[in-house]
């Protein structure tokens, strides 16, 4: 199996249509288009995930004018994107379908491909102290890494092929549900990567 988008080419930098974060304050924050083939036999939905690997793990150092994240900084995922139950006979997702604009408070019914389900990302935590923001960011909310990293973030889509229809995931879910209940059930994974800083600094 396959995933590829017209937004952007694998391990390139994503435009900031795409990013919850742009170099002014927020961005557009559309979903980017996404498209595959190649889907195995047997396929009964889809699942797929976005998931940045190179979240700094001291909120201390984030967004400070003083100092800069080190490369080398201890890094964790940051899920952008959990959407399960897709149908097996959907091979693309436009750009803008799914999210198009910051929600503040998060979305509530995000749109999507017909009959799927779209869980919690990983702003639910980041904004749970800020009144003007904090709430169930339900769907695709795109890149906003801090603009003091000195690391080039990456953002993996991850396209999962099922044996199953529906997955077993709560009705609030999150992406570690998603793993959790996908054990068993993969037929085949394609992974598109995408990049994105807000640095100057940072080349690639």
């Amino acid at each position: 199996m396959q995933i590829a988008s017209a937004s952007f080419e694998h391990r390139a930098r994503m435009p900031a249509e795409f990013a919850m974060g742009a170099p002014d304050g927020f961005g557009r924050n559309r979903n980017p288009e996404l498209h595959w083939d190649d889907v195995p036999a047997g396929t009964r939905s889809f699942a797929l995930l976005c998931i940045d690997t190179d979240a700094p793990t001291d909120p201390s150092t984030v967004g400070r004018d003083d100092m800069e994240i080190p490369v080398e900084q201890p890094r964790a995922e940051f899920v952008h994107w959990a959407m399960v139950d897709i149908a097996a006979d959907v091979r693309s997702i436009a750009a803008g379908s799914c999210s198009d604009g910051v929600t503040a408070h998060g979305k509530r019914t995000p749109p999507g491909p017909r009959g799927a389900r779209q869980g919690v990302n990983d702003y639910t935590g980041w904004f749970a102290g800020n009144a003007d923001m904090a709430g169930d960011y339900l769907g695709y909310d795109g890149p906003y890494p801090p603009g003091n990293d000195l690391r080039l973030h990456r953002y993996f889509f991850r396209l999962f092929a099922l044996d199953v229809e529906r997955l077993d995931v709560p009705e609030r879910f999150t992406a570690t549900d998603v793993f959790r209940a996908m054990h068993g059930h993969v037929l085949d994974e394609a992974a598109l990567e995408g990049t994105y800083s807000l640095n100057a600094k940072v080349k690639g």
